[in-house]
């Protein structure tokens, strides 16, 4: 079974990125504590960041014809006016959860793409991919 995690504008800077927004970890930190959860799960997990809402949605489509079983992702600066890639995530067959680090509404901010997802969770921190991670799988029916 296969996930893809699609990290959107700025997310590579993890770590360095307002700390005191996103914590220290960073995004190879994140990257390896998510990969050792899927294995866990008996899951791969495809991690691609991108600063281009257009090569998340080439990516996504990608997926889709590859027979991935699930999306995650945080579309981080597209979150606001990311209607394409909303539009992509609804037309595709698989489930999409979306993550956040930081607490959206709390920050005043919403989220475009929210709404083509199945969920989405936030305010956690890294734990927030953490959790995603378990509900994309919980939700896809893969998993140990």
């Amino acid at each position: 079974m296969k996930i893809l995690l699609i990290q959107g504008p700025n997310m590579e800077f993890l770590g360095r990125r307002e700390p005191e927004l996103y914590g220290t970890t960073t995004a190879a930190e994140l990257d390896a504590l998510l990969r050792a959860r899927a294995g866990e799960l008996g899951i791969e997990l495809d991690i691609r960041y991108t600063n281009l809402e257009g090569e998340a949605i080439g990516w996504i489509y990608e997926c889709v014809r590859a027979g991935y079983d699930g999306l995650l992702m945080n579309p981080a600066g597209m979150t606001y006016a990311g209607y394409a890639m909303r539009d992509c995530v609804r037309a595709i067959p698989i489930p999409c959860v979306e993550v956040h680090m930081t607490n959206l509404d709390k920050r005043g901010s919403h989220s475009v793409t929210a709404e083509a997802a199945v969920g989405v969770i936030f305010g956690f921190g890294v734990g927030s991919y953490l959790l995603g991670l378990e509900a994309i799988c919980h939700h896809a029916g893969i998993g140990g």
